[in-house]
């Protein structure tokens, strides 16, 4: 017999339809919007007890059949002579979300699948609620302020199973441009640097990506090109970014700095660059140590700022570290 794991999300899934499946539709060229590939993104996070579709459905009459038959609710907003049928939908989706919020208090995380900002406050009122929130959108037509305000939040652009049918040729200089490896280095350096003091006991891979994606919900391994999180933490620890060992859950590790990440040669070309210029100011430092290391960041050691970096090579006795009044700006010697 099937028992529900309780340990299990329950998500209920609310879709302002109109804006995927044009967001899908100009952006993307994909119509009728395909439903499947944000049925299996939820499927992996937990299990979908209610999906609604909101909509004037005598627009999608096509649309309509292919939900029916993937077990969505479609709630119709006709369209009113004189009216707004956009906004009677919104304010609909959102009300019933408030009213499921308080009345279903086993339902752990709403996905809210829209572009809208419009939809900003629920979110934001979702989350006071002590409510998950996973964002779903059109990359194309998602407000920059919707993403943010998530816990987490996919793009449907990057879905595993949907297929770009480009509608016109892109503009070469819109092209987006892929996330560099390195960048994703310095974030979950820096993430798990931050972890690391406040954190009473060992800092486990499920704990640091939930850290990550508070930082960026649109946050995706996949977009770095790595199959799961774990495939990228064994990557950053062949780079030595990070070290893991086994955790006391199977899939699971603990995270950590190795002794040896590089750490100690970034600490002496510091002391090195201070050296040459007979002293210096903070500000333009870094500019100088990238001359010679173009790909010196302090975050890929931890540290959130260049000045924290420093800080660290003083506490070591490298350099000294005084602030001069005269130009308002620390100045840098080589300690004796």
């Amino acid at each position: 017999m099937y028992r529900v794991i309780s340990d299990d999300e329950r998500i209920a899934l609310f879709l302002d339809y109109e804006n995927l499946a044009i967001g899908a539709r100009d952006g993307l060229g994909v119509s009728p919007f395909a439903f499947g590939p944000v049925a299996d993104a939820l499927a992996e996070r937990g299990r979908v007890v209610i999906r609604r579709a909101y909509a004037d459905w005598s627009s999608f009459d096509e649309d309509r059949r292919l939900l029916a038959r993937a077990q969505v609710e479609l709630i119709d907003i006709p369209q009113r002579l004189g009216g707004s049928r956009k906004n009677a939908a919104d304010i609909k989706m959102a009300v019933d979300a408030i009213e499921l919020a308080y009345e279903r208090s086993f339902i752990t995380t709403f996905a809210i699948g829209t572009g809208d900002s419009d939809f900003t406050p629920l979110v934001h009122k979702l989350r006071e609620l002590d409510k998950r929130v996973i964002g779903i959108g059109v990359q194309s037509s998602t407000s920059q302020l919707l993403p943010p305000a998530c816990d987490e939040f996919l793009f449907y652009d990057r879905l595993p199973g949907v297929e770009r049918t480009p509608v016109e040729e892109p503009d070469a200089a819109a092209e987006e441009v892929p996330p560099a490896r390195d960048d994703v280095g310095k974030l979950v350096a820096a993430t798990l640097a931050g972890l690391a003091r406040h954190a009473d006991g060992p800092v486990h891979a499920s704990r640091l990506k939930r850290a990550i994606l508070r930082k960026d919900p649109t946050f995706d391994e996949a977009d770095h090109g790595f199959r799961a999180f774990g495939e990228l933490l064994r990557h950053l620890a062949d780079e030595h970014v990070v070290a893991l060992r086994a955790g006391s859950a199977p899939g699971d590790p603990e995270v950590f700095f190795p002794e040896d990440s590089g750490e100690d040669e970034a600490f002496r070309l510091l002391a090195d660059v201070v050296r040459d210029l007979g002293g210096t100011q903070l500000s333009g430092l870094k500019d100088q140590l990238r001359k010679r290391w173009p790909g010196f960041s302090e975050k890929r050691y931890g540290y959130n700022t260049f000045s924290a970096f420093t800080k660290a090579a003083r506490a070591r006795g490298l350099v000294t570290m005084e602030w001069d009044d005269a130009v308002g700006d620390y100045r840098l010697e080589v300690s004796r």
